[in-house]
């Protein structure tokens, strides 16, 4: 099996089986708690001259920390407010080399409000997909300030510190298939 340094011109589909978005907030100061969004979809495009895009969506509503109550909190109009904005969005606008990984800008949609972020990105190459085609891998991270997003709610402890922090790691896993 051989492994590509760069994408073949046209559009790389995200495949939800083979890929992941999770993340951890801080829980009481001391410990963390994690989750997933099973659900989403996306697209990178590759242009003949070198260019390229990524969009993707993420169903806000099918997160899972593995605990259902807190998941419906979650939803509710105190966090992601799920039945008024069902989706998060990212839209790149630049793509750029930083020592031997890169780094993805674009513009980051939740709960209506949109930011400019940039992901870490490493690109881990191009390979034979299961199906014969080929599939490119990247793993990308970010961090995100929650309160940015308008998900601002403070449950300050007596102790000092917050019962949730501000801080969002988010780590995202793809596998992407050639059309």
């Amino acid at each position: 099996m051989t492994t590509a340094t760069a994408l073949e011109t046209g559009v790389w589909t995200i495949d939800p089986a083979h890929s992941s978005i999770e993340f951890w907030v801080r829980h009481l100061v001391v410990s963390k708690v994690r989750g997933l969004f099973p659900t989403f979809g996306g697209t990178i495009t590759v242009g003949a001259n070198g260019t390229g895009s990524v969009e993707a969506e993420i169903d806000v509503a099918s997160i899972n920390t593995g605990n259902a109550q807190r998941d419906e909190h979650l939803k509710s109009p105190q966090f992601f407010d799920a039945g008024a904005y069902p989706k998060a969005s990212f839209i790149s606008t630049a793509l750029r080399p930083e020592g031997e990984r890169y780094v993805l800008d674009g513009q980051f949609t939740l709960k209506g409000v949109t930011k400019p972020i940039s992901l870490d990105l490493d690109f881990y190459g191009v390979s034979e997909g299961m199906g014969g085609g080929p599939v490119a891998g990247f793993e990308a991270s970010v961090v995100l300030s929650r309160k940015d997003f308008g998900i601002d709610i403070d449950m300050p402890m007596q102790s000092g510190g917050a019962v949730i922090g501000d801080k969002v790691s988010v780590t995202i896993n793809v596998e992407a298939v050639r059309q």
